[in-house]
């Protein structure tokens, strides 16, 4: 990155912002609000000449961060949003815990790492768009997943006229979870349409055996349409599928597994996936089989698989063509 001036540390709550200048040990409260970003970068633009020579850093805290990054990335600021537990652990032993500490240990962090960070940038509106939709179904579906099983737990006590009411309440909430969940993938797929690039990668993700429409756009969400990622290696550890040595010296020597930082989201739509595509996919199957023949615990080989597929993936979006089942060709 180029050379900074001033390093500033922005911790972000709800409704407020604490704001930490490193190079002037300066500390001030904004409120998070458009106007509150008015008035930090007035009063940061007190202590240096020039804004492109100031460097801003936050955690990202999701949607309460998201209108900072956005005010920050239209007005052509430089800034970074960091992992909160890497600028914890860069951070050595820290005993005080408040929002001024934090904003401190972030603004240190921003400057001692100043010449390696790599400035953000926010995804495309049809990418925050289908984020968005894609958590409101997860979170429906969890919802009615529990009401589920509220009402089998209630069906098999004794019927009475409290439990019969509480059956019928249950079940109408239940068809009015699933018809919402129904119109959010409705959703889905129009914004798949109105969006060329989305719908192109989106088709060739779904020729693919075990992959289907919520695992498709988790991973154009995740990828940024595959352009986060420049291979599917780099991904499979983000999804924490990649094994990672455990060895020190002579006498420590663990199995390699993934690493437990990781997206777990992710981790589970292509177990279930792996899953399906074993059933589904001769050559997966062949494959699993042989690598447990060979002595590999399931999960193991179940990994194996879903490499296979993160690999098979990034193919068919870099070659542009749909997946071709070479099996049915065979001699």
């Amino acid at each position: 990155m180029k050379n900074y001036q001033l390093a500033v540390g922005i911790d972000v709550s709800k409704k407020t912002l604490d704001v930490f200048i490193y190079n002037h040990s300066k500390h001030r409260v904004f409120d998070n609000t458009r106007s509150g970003y008015i008035s930090l970068i007035k009063w940061v633009g007190k202590f240096s000449e020039n804004e492109k020579s100031v460097l801003y850093c936050f955690e990202h805290t999701g949607n309460y961060s998201l209108k900072l990054a956005i005010f920050m990335q239209t007005n052509g600021l430089d800034y970074v949003q960091e992992n909160p537990i890497v600028i914890k652990r860069s951070s050595g032993l820290v005993r005080t815990k408040s929002d001024r500490v934090d904003a401190q240990m972030i603004a240190r962090y921003a400057w001692l790492q100043r010449e390696e960070l790599v400035c953000s940038s926010i995804r495309d509106e049809s990418l925050l768009e289908l984020g968005r939709l894609l958590s409101l179904r997860d979170q429906l579906v969890r919802n009615r997943t529990g009401l589920m099983g509220t009402l089998e737990e209630l069906t098999g006590l004794l019927s009475s006229p409290s439990t019969d009411v509480s059956c019928k309440s249950l079940k109408h909430t239940i068809a009015y979870l699933s018809k919402q969940i129904l119109k959010l993938e409705k959703q889905i797929d129009q914004l798949l349409k109105r969006e060329e690039e989305l719908g192109k990668n989106y088709r060739l993700l779904t020729s693919l055996k075990g992959v289907g429409r919520i695992l498709a756009c988790q991973l154009i969400y995740h990828t940024c349409n595959f352009e986060r990622f420049s291979s599917w290696r780099q991904f499979s550890s983000y999804c924490g599928t990649a094994p990672f040595e455990h060895s020190s010296g002579t006498s420590v020597f663990k199995r390699a597994k993934g690493h437990p930082m990781s997206d777990r989201k992710m981790k589970s739509l292509l177990s279930m996936a792996s899953v399906s595509a074993i059933q589904h996919d001769g050559e997966l199957r062949e494959y699993y089989q042989r690598k447990v023949a060979e002595g590999k615990p399931k999960m193991i080989a179940l990994n194996n698989v879903r490499n296979k597929l993160l690999s098979r993936a990034f193919a068919v979006i870099k070659r542009g063509t749909p997946y071709v089942d070479l099996c049915k060709y065979a001699a």
